[in-house]
């Protein structure tokens, strides 16, 4: 189970890399150019704290991301204000460690139950990590903390700023990538192996698809725009659904094959669905590029049924989609809740892994804390594989931070090497964690450096030590505290799949309730996956129902092509 398969392969680049790269560096950069100017550089850190929440949201439609970022900004202002207090009124390392890793597995519990996306939890522990042993005064407090509000409210401005070009920017690229995953599954070839895992990723893509579109306000202005993306949408799906017979029994011959006649109309069957499929995936990857090159939406002719429920576009209401996180969130906190225990690996890994730091001797372990609350993931495999991309790319960073300080002792230099960093964080993050590992470690490192200056080779050690003790201590916890409820977040998501066939067989039957039927059905193929993935990688986990999964999937994918697409209504 602990394999590290994949570990070291390079994925695509995200395709909005450039646009979180450039707007960090205009929220974080701009105040400490203001800051270097004024010679004040050693208040960069506070800056960059609410600077750093220009890393999110950039998946969102602009009003959800308006909404997301100033959540994201409260957030930030708000762990680290307890973080800074702590620092000034607590004199005892053991209990500021204590501090910051009930705030780290709270930011894990609320990030993973909001579905806020990358990078979750991540910069809100290293802030407050590193805040909590910044040198402090309770009468620096209501400064510092000021300033990290100004460099968040500087960050959701940035990153609202593109709205007034491009408007319709993200929900074009959210459908656009829809289209790219669907037109991928249609090239797989009948009977492949990959099949499942293509249907699995277009069903993702296209479902996030449909929630950006639900996230557009319902405005005159916002009407046309998304009836023609939903009708790509809906085109997709019906591709999808229609020109994917493996399902079927089109992927083996039929049990008559033996007739020269049969394997004859076998053959033709499968070669004109072979056909259909690239036909289709033309289509769609042709309008994909459209959409990404800001070009007028193509118009596609939609069959009737298409037509008929995509005019229930205008009957979506899409300004309650706030509801449903915050009703998440709330839930999250009940006992029994499925993430309760990955946030209690968060606090028990990172208070332990700060405690023995702090027995080393090192005098400020946040590292530590913050490399323990970033390995332990959703299971014990994937907390492995990040443990051995994360050591690695420390090593090399802290030898790169080492070797480039005595040339970087400046506070231009620091300032130029953090947002060089940056860049090159977001250009590789999506394609290798452990490649990005070794540009966010100089880069986190600098910017505390702007707080507390120090020996860049002790920096650098007690980083090294910090990174084995946080990954060393990860893996223990995910082996120690293994997380049980994931196979009882397989039944629970067998149930609502079972239920979602039921409810889909009936729609079938009736004729009505096609669209949110299929609404359903296909949320419930994407969660029973997602469930079944999570918990294959946990240690000591129940064995698996395999059989009824696949039997439950297959059945659930066979009522989709039966069943008419989805309206927006139906998702809002």
């Amino acid at each position: 189970m602990l394999s590290l398969r994949g570990a070291f392969r390079m994925r695509p680049v995200a395709d909005t890399w450039y646009q979180a790269a450039l707007c960090a560096v205009i929220a974080i950069g701009g105040p400490e150019v203001v800051l270097l100017a004024t010679g004040q550089v050693q208040l960069a850190f506070y800056t960059s704290a609410g600077g750093l929440c220009a890393l999110y949201g950039h998946g969102l439609p602009y009003a959800a991301r308006g909404r997301t970022l100033a959540w994201v900004v409260l957030g930030m202002f708000a762990g680290t204000a307890v973080a800074l207090t702590a620092s000034a009124l607590i004199a005892s390392a053991a209990v500021r460690v204590l501090v910051i890793a009930v705030l780290a597995g709270l930011y894990k519990l609320v990030c993973d139950a909001s579905r806020m996306g990358p990078p979750g939890n991540i910069i809100f522990t290293f802030v407050v990590s590193s805040a909590a042993f910044i040198p402090q005064r309770a009468g620096q407090l209501p400064g510092h903390l000021a300033l990290i509000l100004l460099g968040g409210v500087l960050a959701w401005c940035v990153c609202m700023a593109p709205a007034l070009i491009r408007p319709h920017g993200p929900q074009r690229l959210a459908v656009a990538r829809a289209l790219e995953s669907t037109a991928r599954l249609l090239r797989v070839s009948l009977g492949d192996a990959g099949v499942p895992r293509a249907r699995h990723d277009a069903a993702v893509a296209v479902q996030a698809g449909w929630t950006a579109l639900a996230r557009v306000p319902a405005t005159a202005r916002t009407a046309a725009q998304r009836t023609a993306l939903a009708g790509l949408l809906a085109r997709a799906e019906t591709l999808a659904a229609t020109t994917r017979p493996a399902d079927s029994g089109l992927s083996r011959y039929p049990s008559d094959a033996g007739s020269a006649g049969a394997e004859k109309d076998f053959t033709t069957t499968r070669e004109r669905t072979r056909i259909d499929a690239e036909s289709g995936a033309d289509t769609l990857e042709q309008s994909a590029r459209t959409l990404r090159r800001g070009r007028e939406i193509p118009r596609i002719h939609c069959a009737a049924a298409e037509e008929s429920e995509i005019r229930g576009i205008g009957l979506g209401r899409t300004g309650g989609t706030r509801g449903p996180a915050l009703r998440r969130v709330g839930r999250a906190f009940l006992p029994g809740a499925a993430g309760l225990p990955l946030a209690a690996r968060v606090t028990l890994g990172s208070a332990a892994a700060g405690w023995i730091s702090l027995g080393l001797g090192v005098n400020r372990p946040y590292w530590a804390v913050m490399t323990a609350a970033v390995l332990i993931v959703a299971n014990t495999a994937q907390s492995w594989q990040r443990t051995v991309q994360r050591v690695l790319g420390n090593l090399v960073g802290v030898a790169l931070f080492t070797a480039v300080a005595p040339w970087a002792h400046s506070a231009v230099a620091l300032v130029v090497m953090a947002l060089v960093c940056q860049v090159i964080v977001e250009a590789t993050i999506s394609r290798n964690y452990w490649v990005a590992s070794v540009f966010i470690t100089p880069m986190a490192l600098a910017m505390v450096e702007f707080a507390t200056p120090r020996p860049a080779s002790e920096l650098g050690l007690d980083r090294w030590l910090d990174t084995c003790v946080g990954a060393v201590i990860a893996v223990l916890i995910c082996f120690a505290v293994p997380n049980r409820r994931v196979t009882d977040r397989v039944a629970a998501a067998l149930g609502e799949l079972d239920a979602a066939i039921g409810r889909a067989r009936r729609a079938v039957d009736s004729g009505t309730g096609g669209p949110a039927a299929r609404a359903r059905l296909a949320a419930a193929l994407i969660e029973v996956r997602t469930c079944a993935d999570t918990a294959a990688g946990e240690w000591w986990s129940a064995p698996l129902p395999d059989e009824r999964i696949i039997a439950a999937e297959r059945t659930g994918h066979q009522l989709l092509d039966r069943l008419p697409v989805r309206t927006l209504a139906a998702v809002s």
